[in-house]
């Protein structure tokens, strides 16, 4: 009976460092993908984002046919010229664990009205209020919910 364990080389085991070497590298041809796809799905040359991301165009052609892993830094410049939220660039490449979806969220991902910043600003104050929410009704202020307003005179 043939063993599942075993790979396309024959080999009964791999070694921790070649699955290593084969997640990395295709989390790299992935992010190289998504990459080109977001880019030629907006409509925007390889030339223009990579001036915009102030990388060269031979790096981003190479970071798209999957033959170099950009840094958290290049992969920020271009999620940046693509209109795109950084953290599904992250994701992608494999810097950032997946979080669960929520409509919230992919709504203000989807948002292209909002700058990058204030995406991540806004991802922030609704992450607080989730964690608040999940330490319990102990930290409510007495005779106010949530979601009641406070008046300011207007």
């Amino acid at each position: 009976m043939a063993n599942s364990d075993t790979d396309s080389g024959g080999d009964a085991q791999s070694s921790p460092g070649d699955l290593a070497a084969r997640v990395v590298s295709t989390a790299t041809s992935d992010i190289g993908s998504f990459i080109r796809s977001q880019r030629e799905s907006a409509q925007v040359s390889l030339r223009q984002l990579a001036q915009t991301a102030g990388v060269s165009n031979p790096y981003l052609s190479q970071i798209e046919r999957g033959l170099r892993k950009p840094s958290a830094e290049v992969l920020a410049s271009i999620a940046k010229g693509l209109r795109v939220s950084s953290e599904v660039l992250y994701v992608r490449a494999g810097l950032l664990e997946e979080r669960p979806h929520s409509p919230v969220v992919d709504a203000v991902h989807g948002d292209e009205s909002i700058t990058e910043r204030q995406k991540q600003v806004l991802l922030e104050i609704y992450y607080s209020f989730r964690r608040e929410n999940d330490a319990g009704p102990e930290d409510e202020t007495p005779g106010r919910t949530p979601m009641t307003p406070t008046t300011t005179g207007e």
